[in-house]
C-alpha cells in the first residue's frame, strides 16, 4: 500500500501553481487529519477508501476546479468559512480591506456595510474583531445570503446580519459609518477569465462592463446617500484601476482619497471620506 509520503511525491497536478500545497490539503481532507499529521506520520498507509477519495479529489483538481470548492471551505483572516460555487473564493488580498477598515474606524460602536458579501468573509472578519460594531452584509444572490448566514451562525457572531439586496436597493434611508466591498471589477473581454480558478467562479461576481468599472461607478454614485458625515467608502479593484477609482471618488465629492497596496505591491483598494 502507498504511504502518505509516496502519495504526496507522486501526486500529479501539472497545471496547478501550488501543486504540493494542493496535494497536502486534499490528502489531509481524505484522511480527516491536519496537514501537520502528514509531516508527522509520512509512513502511514491510508485505507483503500481514503485512497479512492484522494484520487477523486485529485482528478477534480486536475480539471481545474479550485481546492476551496473541492473541500467546501477556505480560510480568511482568522476564520474558516464555508464556500460554494455561487460565491467568490475569499482571497488574501481582500484582507487589506479588513486591515484598513480597522485602522480607520475606532472600536466604539459603528454601523458597517459590506457590499456583495458572498461568503460573508469581510463582514464576519470585522464583526469578529469589533464586538461593538453592527455589521450588515448584503448580496443580490439569495444563496450567497444563506451561505453567509450559515457562516455567521457557525462562528457565533451576533453583531453581524445578512440581507438580500442589489447594492443599496433594499437599504433606503439607512446610513452607515463605513461602507466597503469587493465588487466585480474585471472587464468583459479580460483574457484571465479563461484561466485558473476564476473559470469556476460565478461570472456575475467577476465581470463589470467593458472596462470593469460599471459596478464601482454605481457604488461611488450611490454611497453618499448612505454614509454618515465623516464616513468612509473602501473598495477593492483591479491592480491597474486605482487611478480611475480615485478619480471617480474625487468627482463624487469624497475627500482624503487614496489607494493602498496589497502584499504583491499592487494598488489594490481605494478609499475616500464623505465630508463632515
Amino acid at each position: 500500500m502507498p504511504t502518505i509520503q509516496s502519495l504526496l511525491d507522486s501526486a500529479d497536478l501539472p497545471a496547478s501553481p501550488s501543486a504540493r500545497l494542493d496535494a497536502e490539503l486534499l490528502l489531509a481532507a481524505a484522511l480527516g487529519k491536519s496537514r501537520s499529521y502528514l509531516r508527522t506520520w509520512p509512513e502511514h498507509e491510508p485505507t483503500a477508501e481514503q485512497l479512492a477519495a484522494f484520487e477523486q479529489m485529485l482528478e477534480r483538481r486536475r480539471c481545474g476546479e479550485p481546492v476551496a470548492y473541492i473541500l467546501g471551505h477556505q480560510g480568511f483572516w482568522s476564520l474558516d468559512l464555508e464556500v460554494a460555487p455561487h460565491t467568490l473564493i475569499p482571497r488574501p488580498d481582500t484582507e487589506l480591506l479588513v486591515e484598513t477598515a480597522l485602522q480607520l474606524a475606532p472600536a466604539t460602536p459603528r454601523r458597517v456595510l459590506d457590499l456583495g458579501t458572498g461568503t460573508g468573509a469581510i463582514a464576519l472578519a470585522l464583526a469578529s474583531e469589533r464586538g461593538g460594531w453592527r455589521v450588515t452584509g448584503v448580496d443580490r444572490v439569495a444563496e450567497a445570503v444563506e451561505l453567509a448566514e450559515r457562516n455567521r451562525l457557525r462562528l457565533g457572531l451576533g453583531n453581524a446580519e445578512f440581507r438580500r439586496s442589489s447594492w443599496f436597493a433594499a437599504l433606503a434611508g439607512e446610513r452607515f459609518d463605513l461602507i466597503l466591498g469587493n465588487p466585480p471589477y474585471i472587464a468583459a473581454d479580460d483574457r484571465h477569465l479563461g484561466e485558473g480558478d476564476v473559470r469556476f467562479e460565478p461570472a456575475s461576481a467577476l465581470i463589470s462592463g467593458a472596462d470593469g468599472l460599471d459596478d464601482i461607478r454605481q457604488i461611488v454614485a450611490e454611497a453618499p446617500r448612505h454614509l454618515q458625515p465623516g464616513g468612509w467608502l473602501l473598495l477593492e479593484h483591479g491592480f491597474d484601476q486605482a487611478g480611475a477609482v480615485r478619480a471617480l471618488l474625487a468627482a463624487a465629492g469624497f475627500v482624503a482619497v487614496e489607494s493602498r497596496r496589497d502584499l504583491g505591491d499592487h494598488e489594490r483598494i481605494s478609499l475616500g471620506q464623505w465630508p463632515l
